[in-house]
């Protein structure tokens, strides 16, 4: 999430009541999460495991728990409990409001049947079709060409939660999702936005009912995703992916290019270029077909045939 103009980072820190090491002039543009950051964010970390993938990141201000040496060009921001302040941030610059039609971008050819509703700063191009029902959050962008069939739902929440003393706590969403042209998205799906980046799915991606992506995937041009196809977030998928149906594939994966998922496979691994993918946890099919017929081979090999 880029902010709607720089903040220093004294006045970042005032706002959540912590001591910072660094100029008082320091310049903080945006607030991400660990998987999108760039130059002039805002990352946090509460975890010593990754202390370092912090401080080595892109990000240029770090709000952590502890007091570490501060990389050459970029600060820190000590706080007791960083989820909860990182929350306090995004919840002061991206609030939840009630929608009211602001900064809605819709073109004239677009068409929207009865039913629809949409959130503020959304943005719909040219003849793109958007069934009843449908439900577009804010800080959507949907290209042209686009057809999205009943009932289906863009930019909700991101299923991000810390879970600490058995209780789990939420992660404020701010994200947006970018849907670009020639997309086609069926009936009944859900597609999170960032939890403080981008949800895109690339030119030319068919994607069949009742299928789930997650905050911050990436989604390349001309993949197909067939029905109950459930992806987690902060995954990337390459160009011209295949995932037919019920394929499920978890956090921070990468499925490389032309690769393709046959029905159910539970893929625990990134897909390699090309090849195709079989079972749960998944292998490539070719290895996975010949365990299957040596499998029927047991009752003869052990007598009982």
């Amino acid at each position: 999430m880029k902010l709607p103009f720089s903040h220093s980072l004294q006045s970042i820190a005032e706002l959540i009541d912590c001591r910072f090491i660094g100029s008082p002039d320091f310049l903080v543009t945006g607030m991400n999460e660990i998987h999108q950051v760039e130059t002039g964010d805002l990352v946090f970390v509460d975890n010593e495991k990754y202390y370092q993938k912090a401080l080595n990141s892109s990000a240029t201000t770090i709000l952590i728990d502890k007091e570490v040496e501060c990389p050459k060009g970029k600060a820190l921001i000590i706080s007791e409990n960083p989820f909860r302040d990182f929350n306090k941030l995004t919840q002061h610059f991206s609030p939840v409001e009630i929608w009211s039609k602001k900064n809605q971008d819709i073109h004239e050819s677009a068409m929207l049947f009865p039913n629809v509703t949409l959130g503020d700063k959304v943005k719909i191009g040219a003849n793109s079709i958007i069934y009843p029902g449908v439900v577009i959050y804010s800080n959507t962008t949907i290209g042209e060409n686009v057809i999205i069939h009943a009932n289906t739902v863009i930019g909700g929440d991101a299923f991000y939660f810390q879970t600490k003393n058995g209780s789990h706590n939420k992660l404020h969403s701010c994200g947006s999702v970018e849907i670009e042209n020639n997309v086609e998205i069926g009936a009944s799906c859900s597609i999170d936005k960032g939890v403080s980046g981008v949800t895109k799915i690339g030119e030319g991606t068919k994607i069949d009912a009742q299928v789930h992506i997650g905050h911050d995937t990436i989604v390349g041009k001309n993949c197909r995703f067939a029905a109950q196809v459930g992806i987690a977030g902060c995954v990337v998928i390459e160009d011209n992916v295949t995932l037919w149906g019920q394929v499920g594939i978890p956090a921070n994966l990468t499925l490389k290019k032309n690769s393709t998922a046959l029905g159910q496979a539970g893929i625990l691994k990134n897909m390699e270029k090309g090849k195709t993918y079989l079972g749960s946890p998944a292998k490539e099919a070719r290895e996975e077909f010949k365990e299957m017929a040596l499998i029927r081979k047991l009752p003869e090999i052990l007598g009982l045939k």
